[in-house]
């Protein structure tokens, strides 16, 4: 792929505005060298030693990601309000192929969100057939009866207005109104629905991990780049 044709598809701008960034000289090697665009002549660079403004090019196609979303931002974008997209690089929204979210978290639920330009990837992590784990941390209205951990296990709990039963999922009891649920499975707001099926309610949702790959101290509002290790993590849960 032309330089020019990359670094647009990174979003930088659009191919006219590109150029008049090789023109200014703003693209350059590692060392400040301006590079130049592909039908002119000029020495060009190796991917991480491409600069723009001297800060590296962000990752190229294939990008995984994960974000600490923060209660209160929407999975879109194009709802009014808070946007997931407002804590990425805003020429990410501009990349080619576009950065989706990989399902989403609703607006008040907080924690591990990923994305990617990887559409292949995207389907494989959400594919019922990879059944990965999926673990939230819910803080309850009500203390838990008691029964839930056994009854989210059956395997035979229906939601309303759902067809066919839930998979087995694990619950573990954290303190007598926060509980930890490891789901194989996502349906819509399905752990909302779920206590809401034992008369109770979630004040507070935060999701822990997906497959083998856990938040950790990742900040909110803050993402980063995932890399192959990440990757085998991931689909190893």
């Amino acid at each position: 792929m032309k330089l020019l044709k990359l670094i647009a598809n990174l979003g930088y701008g659009s191919r006219k505005q590109v150029t008049a960034l090789f023109r200014e000289g703003r693209i350059a090697d590692a060392d400040g060298e301006p590079l130049y665009t592909d039908d002119e002549l000029g020495v060009q660079a190796a991917y991480e030693a491409i600069r723009v403004d001297g800060e590296p090019l962000d990752p190229p196609q294939g990008l995984l990601l994960m974000l600490h979303k923060p209660p209160g931002y929407v999975c879109s974008t194009k709802d009014k309000g808070r946007l997931i997209y407002d804590l990425l690089p805003p020429r990410f929204r501009l990349r080619d192929p576009v950065l989706s979210t990989v399902g989403r978290l609703d607006r008040d639920t907080s924690g591990l969100l990923l994305l990617t330009d990887d559409g292949a990837l995207l389907h494989r992590i959400i594919s019922p057939k990879s059944a990965l784990s999926k673990v939230y941390e819910a803080t309850l209205a009500e203390p838990l009866r008691g029964d839930e951990a056994a009854i989210f296990a059956s395997g035979t709990l229906m939601l309303e207005s759902e067809q066919k039963p839930l998979l087995p999922a694990a619950l573990e009891v954290l303190e007598p109104q926060r509980a930890r649920l490891t789901l194989h499975e996502g349906r819509y707001h399905q752990v909302r629905r779920m206590f809401a099926a034992m008369g109770n309610h979630v004040d507070a949702l935060h999701r822990v991990s997906v497959g083998g790959l856990a938040l950790g101290d990742l900040p909110a509002g803050e993402w980063r780049a995932l890399d192959d290790a990440d990757r085998v993590k991931l689909l190893a849960g």
